[in-house]
């Protein structure tokens, strides 16, 4: 396959998955709402999140009500398998207190799914998502796509928190991209608000925390993970199921960007994205153009200011990361040096702990986003640490999406035979 008829695949692939998402919003569009949560007035209902404690519940807003059968008719419209629902679903959108990037009081928003059913006290699962440029694509936004495996996974029987990250859904601001430690205190923090509103709900949560995520995702479970095993919020982690993440920028990622391993649109894509929403937080720059060739340094940054489709960003970049980056750029970007790889480092090591509960890491051998020698480096990481994760490749045929959709049911059974 020549470059250009691969940057003709990729770009298809993005707008199919935009039309997957509008259909799915369709779907899930015409689904009645449930009765608003009550919650109690009191000042942490109205307050600012700069009078509040982090994960502190603001406010809850009721978004689905599904039946079983309709839980399963949208999985299997992406080809989930839906062998594991057993409930229908209620979802919804939570607003919460946290910190930015730099510890400063700041709000966002998740999704909560709740199971029509089962045991009255539920274990919860943190479901964090893949990489969206677009605020409105977030669990808790109007696209559909992103609620499919919180749904499936509570309508296998557990409670269910998809944070929307900073930046994201209903939250302010810009969304830092890949700071996995902004990620993971949105992530803490959805948790704790998760568990006031479902004990409000009537279906309070158990201790016990089954961390799964796609993608971005799947760094950012890792991540959680190593948060919640130091114990000092109130949960247990009781498995860990990371799909397809990004765990080893340094040794993985960047390389196979180099390196075209990683197919050069969704290259020119995560590179744009992580390296402007970076630039917020770190000094990588002082004028675009340093970075990114003309007419692309014009225009790169306000593409991904939240209201940008993923397809139409796509469109305005170039088809490969030489067109994008200017030549001082493409040999930082081949060998990392200076603040680059000073934010590399800074957002690896998401394997780099020792992991009581078990750990089952899913991949696929044709991801061309996010390369299998990732999910290699992290179980190498956890095997020096005296754990032996299991990795489980879903074949050669799976690419980045494919892992995603042969995984997430995998995972709920395994979190079943655990439970």
């Amino acid at each position: 396959m020549t470059l250009t008829q691969n940057s003709r695949q990729r770009r298809r692939q993005w707008l199919r998955r935009g039309a997957a998402a509008v259909a799915l919003a369709a779907v899930f569009g015409g689904i009645a709402a449930p009765a608003a949560l009550a919650a109690p007035a009191s000042a942490a209902a109205v307050a600012p999140a700069s009078a509040t404690a982090r994960g502190t519940l603001i406010s809850a807003t009721p978004l689905d009500t599904l039946g079983r059968e309709q839980v399963g008719a949208a999985l299997a419209e992406l080809g989930i398998d839906s062998g594991t629902v057993r409930y229908g679903v209620t979802a919804h959108r939570l607003t919460y207190a946290t910190v930015d990037p730099h510890g400063r009081p700041t709000t966002a928003t998740g999704l909560l799914v709740l199971p029509r059913g089962g045991p009255h006290r539920l274990d919860l699962v943190s479901d964090t998502h893949g990489t969206l440029a677009t605020r409105d694509d977030a669990p808790s936004g109007g696209a559909g796509y992103n609620r499919l495996t919180p749904y499936l996974h509570a309508s296998a029987g557990r409670a269910v928190a998809a944070p929307d990250y900073l930046g994201l859904g209903g939250g302010p601001g810009s969304h830092p991209y890949m700071d996995t430690r902004s990620s993971v205190t949105a992530s803490v923090d959805m948790l704790k608000a998760a568990r006031t509103a479902a004990g409000r709900l009537g279906r309070p949560v158990t201790r016990d925390v089954y961390a799964t995520g796609f993608s971005q995702g799947g760094q950012v479970a890792m991540a959680l993970g190593r948060e919640l095993s130091r114990g000092r919020d109130g949960f247990r982690l009781r498995a860990l199921a990371p799909m397809a993440g990004p765990y080893d920028l340094s040794g993985s990622e960047i390389p196979a960007i180099g390196d075209g391993r990683v197919a050069p649109v969704s290259a020119v894509f995560y590179l744009s994205y992580f390296l402007t929403a970076q630039n917020r937080l770190h000094p990588l720059y002082k004028d675009p153009a340093e970075v990114f060739r003309a007419p692309y340094a014009q225009a790169v940054e306000g593409l991904f200011d939240g209201s940008h489709r993923e397809q139409d960003i796509v469109a305005a970049l170039p088809a490969t990361p030489q067109e994008l980056l200017t030549p001082e750029w493409a040999e930082n970007v081949r060998d990392p040096h200076g603040a680059l790889r000073e934010v590399l480092a800074a957002n690896d090591g998401a394997c780099d702990w020792k992991p009581a509960a078990p750990v089952r890491l899913y991949t696929g051998a044709a991801d061309t986003d996010v390369p299998i020698a990732n999910t290699r480096a992290c179980a190498a990481d956890l095997a020096r640490h005296g754990v032996r994760a299991k990795v489980v490749d879903q074949g050669p045929d799976a690419d980045h999406f494919t892992t995603a959709v042969r995984s997430a049911p995998q995972a709920v059974r395994w979190f079943d035979s655990i439970r």
